[in-house]
């Protein structure tokens, strides 16, 4: 009689990408973790603060390059230690990156950076693959969240052998997809004290040039590693016209489209394992390279001398899906190209993306619009959308805190064509603290003609209401100091006299400061003061109804572009002098209006009121 199992069985959990980096940086007893929010990376961060572990200190730091500092410190008293950010947010951190290879890491150090792949939510399609390559570090590359887990955990233990910090490449269609995730055993790890060694952590010329050599040293060492790593495999195929090198969520997307192929899949995809893609170049027909983006394993397999086809035959942007790679391979192997089916487009009304409903940045860009002969350069967040329909109120937007140092360039390189000009910057609270602070220093000390608007809504809005420096809280919700924005910006050289802090809600002072601000030919900052309604901190109002029987249709109410104003019917009149206008007649989902009263405002026949109070109303934005 054969004995029966009384094992448990292994604990089975469904996860996300970032949820289970999160799970796996817990569980291997990580101390230190710290991250800004950024599209596709915050909730890794968000799932640590959420789930709080004895031992483990989390923190929105308030940029990238801060985040991998604080990393870096609790790796040097021996502790392990974690960051994230988004592929751009590397960029920001790149300045400690690029001497933390030198130095080398003591306790584990494991950065995550996730690429948007496609630019879902970012304003650049970047391969964060070339760190590996530019920095001199291991990389890993998860498909799935089960490798998320293992792979995030692994690196802390090669972080440790070879002392060095590891980066976890992650992509969009890594981050936000769920599976099934079979998690370890926790560990737990104490800090080995700090050792004092200048030598090594005092980069200086005389101190960083004998650490180069190691670092060439480590590169021949991780070679040897990549080769031997589990993370690397064969999946056997019996088709041998063509074989595949591929990584991440790409390597699903192959096997999907040619599951009778032999596949190399790269884990561990820096320092790339040549001997295991040699052995598969001799074994197919053609070898094909599958990476999004850049062509980073291609150019290395042809400099080794493989032979091998990649981005002659595959887009360079965007994912590489079955209905890419398919016609692809097809015209490569020449083969009938079978174009995949698709359904037909419907005629669907556009939904351009837009603010929400009683959104404090409404009646900042409704107000822009308004103002002539100006050039507003723009920022990264939520109101990035002023750009769009109906305000059209943004001029730029490169990078954050960009607004800045463009404005002040705006101001200094105007000719006499643009002398009348004047030059508005629009920055978020949270983007102002990431990197704008600086560029408003520019701007004084230089003596820029410049008006700043300051948007506080107290929450990083874009990424999902993260707490920062001006909410007065937290990460984990507790109450922390808050920044008096007025006084920082004076610290920082603007004159007492030239900073107003504004309710945004009140378009007539709104217009009149900004009207003022402008003309005067010295840096000046308007600063909002209302949180952003899907925070708490929000208090809404009774919301408004149209009186259809006074509405003349002059839609001036449309132009604050709130999208709780809903077009009941369109007309056209021809007046005496023979133009003609277009009229709109509007209603307000009551439902979804909060009370700011901003349309109201605009409405020259007074047709906007308060909605009964008889009709109680469940304010939708607090589901949200």
């Amino acid at each position: 009689m054969s004995a029966v199992s009384t094992a448990p069985a292994p604990v089975r959990l469904f996860l996300s990408g970032n949820e289970a980096v999160a799970l796996a940086v817990r569980d291997a007893g990580c101390r230190v973790a710290a991250a800004y929010p950024g599209t596709p990376s915050t909730e890794i961060l968000e799932a640590l603060a959420r789930e709080p572990h004895p031992g483990l200190y989390t923190e929105w730091s308030v940029n990238e390059k801060v985040s991998l500092e604080v990393a870096l410190g609790a790796s040097m008293v021996g502790a392990r230690a974690f960051c994230a950010m988004k592929h751009v947010g590397l960029n920001v951190a790149a300045d400690a990156l690029m001497t933390i290879t030198v130095t080398g890491s003591e306790g584990g150090l494991v950065i995550a950076v996730a690429d948007d792949v496609g630019m879902s939510s970012s304003q650049n399609e970047q391969d964060s693959r070339y760190w590996g390559r530019f920095a001199h570090l291991p990389l890993l590359e998860p498909a799935d969240a089960q490798e998320s887990y293992d792979m995030a955990r692994a690196a802390f233990d090669l972080s440790e052998r070879f002392s060095c910090p590891v980066i976890v490449r992650l992509t969009t269609r890594v981050c936000h997809v769920k599976g099934r995730v079979i998690p370890g055993t926790p560990e737990r790890h104490e800090p080995r004290g700090f050792v004092k060694d200048p030598r090594r952590w005092v980069m200086v010329p005389g101190n960083a040039k004998p650490r180069v050599s190691s670092m060439y040293e480590r590169d021949l060492a991780l070679r040897a590693a990549s080769e031997a790593s589990p993370f690397n495999r064969m999946v056997e195929g019996s088709d041998r016209r063509i074989g595949f090198v591929t990584s991440g969520p790409a390597f699903m997307h192959v096997r999907e489209s040619f599951p009778d192929a032999p596949v190399l899949k790269l884990g561990q995809s820096h320092p790339l394992p040549l001997a295991q893609a040699r052995a598969l170049a001799a074994r197919v027909d053609q070898l094909l390279v599958v990476e999004e983006t850049e062509p980073l394993l291609e150019t290395e397999l042809r400099a080794a001398g493989i032979a091998c086809r990649g981005k002659d035959v595959l887009p360079p942007t965007g994912e590489l899906s079955p209905d890419v790679l398919k016609p692809a391979v097809a015209r490569l192997l020449g083969e009938p190209v079978t174009e995949l089916p698709h359904a037909p487009l419907q005629l669907l009304f556009p939904r351009p993306p837009t603010m929400c409903v009683a959104c404090p940045h409404l009646g900042i860009y409704y107000t822009l619009a308004q103002v002539r002969n100006v050039a507003i350069s723009g920022d990264i967040g939520c109101y990035t959308l002023g750009a769009g329909q109906p305000w059209n109120a943004l001029d730029s937007c490169i990078s954050m805190g960009a607004s800045m140092g463009v404005a002040l360039g705006m101001d200094k390189g105007r000719g006499e064509i643009d002398a009348k000009r004047s030059v508005v910057a629009v920055i978020g609270d949270s983007t102002f603290m990431h990197m704008g602070m600086q560029g408003l220093l520019d701007i004084t000390w230089n003596r820029g003609n410049v008006t700043i608007l300051l948007l506080d809504n107290r929450t990083v809005g874009m990424t999902g209401g993260q707490e920062n420096p001006g909410s007065g809280r937290d990460i984990h919700g507790e109450e922390a100091p808050r920044v008096d924005f007025a006084k920082l910006c004076e610290a920082l050289g603007v004159r007492k006299e030239r900073i107003r802090v504004l309710d945004p809600y009140q378009l007539p002072v709104l217009f009149k400061a900004l009207r003022e601000e402008t003309k005067i030919p010295e840096p000046s900052v308007i600063i909002t003061d209302r949180p952003c309604v899907l925070i708490d901190h929000y208090e809404a109002t009774p919301p408004y109804r149209v009186i259809a029987d006074k509405c003349t249709g002059c839609a001036n109410c449309l132009d604050v572009g709130c999208p709780a104003i809903h077009v009941t019917r369109r007309d056209s009149v021809v007046k005496p002098s023979g133009k003609t206008v277009d009229l709109a007649f509007v209603r307000i989902e009551t439902a979804a209006c909060t009370g700011c009263g901003l349309c109201v405002q605009p409405c020259a026949p007074e047709a906007i009121v308060h909605a009964k109070p008889e009709h109680p109303v469940k304010f939708l934005h607090k589901q949200i």
